[in-house]
């Protein structure tokens, strides 16, 4: 399948549900691998927010984003609109630090969506199958989320709410096709005794009775009436038969649960790439929703990490062996690496043909040769060389020492006749000839061992 984005710009308007103020958010079309980011035009140079898990920040009563100081509240609504209609990519122009609340639910962003279309991009999608559970649990509150195989990307969701008013609820979506119709306009919730507390902390100013459901867990005292008068503006304030504040009716009898999943759509988002598989939380929040997406996005990243390289091992190389030997000192038969097959600022990939005419298969071990694991790190690490070494006009006047190894692991043996690809990434960017890499090596599509590396070039005296 092919990235999407907007076919057009489209705004909607409405007030912030913790800020009170007017706020206009813009969708905008983006370009293949944007992913979802928000753009703070009310601050100077419009800094970006990418909605990631890495940058939330607090989960108390909505998602918050802060990157470098700069903050996004309530991104799950808008998220989960984006998700629920498949797009891949948009930038979110807000000019306040909140979307608007509309309605408390993602009907209305949906319904803007749609009238800006949808286009095709060129670049495929990435979706990440998942292969075997994935479990996350927040021993606190003993909220929890596990994600399993499926065909598609469902989500159910189970909520408890411990109050006799609200009780136990279940909600479930089986297509991400279903969310518009079935999820989309469940509106956001809360309880008398929250929103009285809200109240007086001064901590929902753009909330009234159209965009939260209120459900009265407590006796409603005349003192507590008087101040939903005065923050809702209305005067006619009393309680419904099913046990919320009148104004709404319900669009459906488990629709906090259908919020609750709307959430976790929105929340999941951060993960950053689309999924398939099941997701089924337990008394989901905010707090285990994104904890759970950084788990996904970790997971996710590692398995990228330890792809095996697209390259074409016949083509030109970047540096054969004479010109490898002109920038590393080591010689045959230390010389581990034959061929540079890719070279950036960041990266590179090295090739290393086996021979059986290796020195060290004599002893290493006679009748079934092995290469030694240790020679593997050297040879990942004249990888590395050639890519720190790049950095200095004059290579051949310096020496690179080992600093250190961690993780280091084996996973297959490597043989004679084996051709080993070695991908050699920077962790940190190179500093005072200090090199800090990660460093993998495969043979066909197998991780046969990995570590991280750091080592230091030294200008010879």
């Amino acid at each position: 399948m092919k990235q999407t984005t907007l076919e057009r710009a489209i705004s909607i308007s409405g007030i912030g549900l913790h800020t009170g103020q007017e706020v206009t958010l813009t969708f905008l079309p983006a370009a293949p691998d944007t992913g979802f980011v928000f753009k703070r035009v009310d601050l100077e140079g419009s800094p970006e927010v990418p909605a990631s898990a890495k940058w939330v920040n607090k989960t108390q009563r909505s998602t918050v984003l802060d990157c470098n100081g700069v903050e996004v509240q309530t991104s799950e609504h808008v998220l989960a609109a984006l998700t629920g209609l498949d797009y891949d990519n948009a930038i979110i122009e807000i000019n306040a630090s909140e979307p608007p609340i509309l309605d408390g639910s993602a009907k209305y962003f949906i319904e803007a969506l749609e009238k800006a279309g949808k286009v095709e991009q060129e670049a495929d999608r990435e979706v990440y199958v998942v292969s075997e559970p994935i479990h996350y649990k927040d021993a606190e509150s003993g909220s929890e989320i596990i994600i399993l195989p499926s065909e598609n990307y469902e989500v159910q969701v189970m909520v408890d709410f411990g109050t006799k008013i609200l009780g136990t609820q279940n909600a479930s979506l089986y297509s991400i096709e279903e969310f518009k119709e079935e999820i989309a306009d469940a509106r956001t919730f809360s309880f008398l005794h929250d929103i009285e507390m809200l109240l007086d902390q001064g901590l929902i100013r753009g909330g009234d009775l159209n965009n939260a459901i209120v459900y009265v867990d407590k006796e409603l005292s005349n003192e507590t009436l008087s101040k939903l008068k005065a923050a809702f503006e209305k005067e006619d304030i009393q309680v419904t038969p099913n046990g919320i504040l009148n104004n709404l009716e319900l669009k459906y009898p488990n629709e906090a649960a259908r919020h609750k999943l709307l959430d976790v759509i929105g929340d999941l988002a951060l993960i950053g790439s689309k999924i398939q598989g099941r997701v089924i939380a337990c008394k989901p929040g905010h707090l285990v929703n994104t904890e759970f997406a950084k788990v996904m996005q970790k997971k996710i990243k590692d398995e990228k990490r330890k792809r095996v390289p697209k390259i074409d091992i016949y083509a030109d190389p970047v540096m054969d062996t004479v010109q490898i030997m002109d920038m590393l000192p080591h010689r045959p038969p230390f010389l581990l690496v034959d061929k540079i097959l890719e070279l950036t600022d960041s990266r590179v990939v090295g090739l290393k043909n086996v021979s059986m005419n290796e020195a060290y298969f004599v002893g290493h071990f006679p009748g079934a040769p092995v290469m030694p694991g240790v020679l593997q790190i050297e040879a990942m690490a004249q990888t590395g060389g050639v890519l720190v070494l790049n950095t200095v006009p004059d290579p051949e006047n310096y020496l690179t020492f080992f600093m250190k190894m961690d993780n280091v692991k084996f996973k297959h043996q490597v043989n004679p006749g084996d051709t080993l690809i070695f991908d050699c990434e920077l962790i940190t960017p190179i500093r005072r000839g200090i090199c800090h890499m990660r460093a993998l090596a495969f043979v066909g599509d197998k991780l046969v061992s990995e570590a991280e590396l750091m080592a230091q070039i030294v200008k010879i005296k």
